[in-house]
C-alpha cells in the first residue's frame, strides 16, 4: 500500500512539473515572438522632419522629408525616408548643392547616406547630376555612384557608368564615359 501511494505521489509531482514546464515555455515563446516583431519595427516614426546640421556654428546641411522611420534599435542602426527627401549641402561661402531623391537611408554607424530613385543633384552654378542611386559620405563630404549617371555642366551633357565628386562639384569625374554632347538651348 505504501509503495502504491509513493508511486501516485511521484506521478503527481511529475505531472505538475511537466504542466509548469510547458506553461512556462509557452509564456517564454510568446515573449520571444513579441521581441521578434518589435525588433523589426522602427522605434520611432516622424512626420515632416527638417533636420539642420551645423559645423562650427555654420549651417553645413539640411535634410527635409515628409516621413522618417528610426531603426536605431538595430545592431547596424539607420534612419529610413520612404517618401523621399531633399538634402541641402552648404559650402564655406554658403553656396548650396541640393539633392532630391524618392527614397533614402542614413546609416548611423558609417555616416553614409544612400539616395535612391530619380536622384537629382543641382548646384547653384546649375551643374546637375541625374542618377538612380547616389551615395553621400558625410565625413569625407563626397558624392559617388557606380550606377549609370548623366552629368550636365559647362554646356556639355556627359553620360557614364558612374560618378565621383566633392559635395560642391568642384572635383567631378564621370566614370566610364558612354557619351558626351553639347547642350542645345
Amino acid at each position: 500500500m505504501q509503495k502504491k501511494n509513493l508511486h501516485i505521489i511521484t506521478n503527481s509531482v511529475i505531472a505538475i512539473a511537466m504542466t509548469l514546464f510547458f506553461t512556462t515555455c509557452e509564456s517564454h515563446l510568446k515573449d520571444v515572438n513579441k521581441m521578434g516583431v518589435s525588433a523589426n519595427e522602427p522605434v520611432g516614426v516622424s512626420d515632416s522632419i527638417n533636420v539642420k546640421y551645423t559645423d562650427s556654428g555654420r549651417l553645413s546641411a539640411n535634410l527635409v522629408s515628409p516621413k522618417m522611420y528610426d531603426f536605431s534599435n538595430r545592431d547596424f542602426s539607420y534612419s529610413e525616408f520612404p517618401d523621399g527627401l531633399v538634402l541641402h549641402l552648404y559650402d564655406q561661402q554658403n553656396q548650396r548643392t541640393t539633392i532630391f531623391a524618392d527614397y533614402g537611408i542614413v546609416y548611423n554607424n558609417t555616416n553614409l547616406i544612400d539616395l535612391r530613385g530619380n536622384v537629382i543633384a543641382a548646384t547653384q552654378a546649375n551643374d546637375t547630376l541625374f542618377a538612380e542611386q547616389l551615395y553621400f559620405d558625410q565625413k569625407k563630404e563626397w558624392l559617388f555612384t557606380n550606377k549609370p549617371a548623366t552629368y550636365r555642366s559647362d554646356g556639355l551633357v556627359t553620360n557614364g557608368a558612374g560618378f565621383d565628386s566633392d559635395k560642391d562639384f568642384n572635383k567631378t569625374s564621370v566614370l566610364g564615359i558612354t557619351g558626351q554632347y553639347p547642350v542645345s538651348e
